[in-house]
């Protein structure tokens, strides 16, 4: 009896303006570590940049708060991370957190009713339960900036505040440093998101 091979549909979010960058050089690595996957089925990219993605938040008597899960301007994008297994993000850090491009994408995708549900209790329930996530940033400062200077901002940002709020539980993080340093060992770095990618 053959036993059916696990299938992984990923959705990767691309939060860098510029195609030159150390960042577009790491989407290369998730997507060709994908491709020679055989677990990884299906494969989507949104290119928030390219795709002119408005990260501005509006609210007046017609765009309500409590109505942007169903807001119709968004409805492609949640039916994106809906299909998906995995999330994928890869940005920069830019004093201490991810792009505002990225952030915007996230208050309007992560919205109450699609992303989570409010109940009794101090915690709502997450209903994003059953993804898994990876983030791959960079950042010019060294690896250990984040923890010593920032407390652990960035990381507390997208696993805790963000993705475990939602429901998503198993969060892989890769936060490069020293990425404008030609001691970076960015070549290294890039094998590692590869290697990563092609076995899970």
């Amino acid at each position: 009896m053959e036993v059916a091979a696990l299938s992984m549909k990923t959705l990767i979010i691309y939060a860098h303006p510029n195609h030159d960058s150390l960042c577009y050089a790491f989407l290369q690595k998730v997507l060709q570590g994908c491709e020679e996957n055989p677990d990884s089925t299906e494969v989507q990219v949104l290119d928030l940049y390219a795709e002119g993605f408005n990260p501005v938040l509006v609210f007046n008597e017609e765009q309500r708060r409590r109505d942007m899960h169903r807001n119709p301007a968004l409805e492609t994008y949640r039916q994106q991370i809906t299909w998906a297994d995995r999330l994928v993000f890869v940005y920069p850090i830019w004093w201490g957190r991810p792009p505002a491009m990225l952030l915007g994408y996230i208050d309007q995708m992560f919205a109450s009713n699609f992303a989570y549900r409010d109940k009794k209790g101090p915690f709502p329930e997450g209903l994003l339960k059953g993804k898994s996530a990876v983030c791959i940033s960079t950042m010019k400062g060294p690896a250990g900036y984040p923890l010593i200077y920032l407390n652990n901002a960035p990381k507390i940002l997208m696993k805790r505040a963000l993705l475990n709020f939602v429901g998503i539980k198993k969060v892989k993080m890769f936060e490069f440093g020293s990425m404008e340093s030609p001691k970076g060992r960015q070549a290294e770095k890039l094998e590692k998101v590869y290697r990563y990618f092609l076995n899970r």
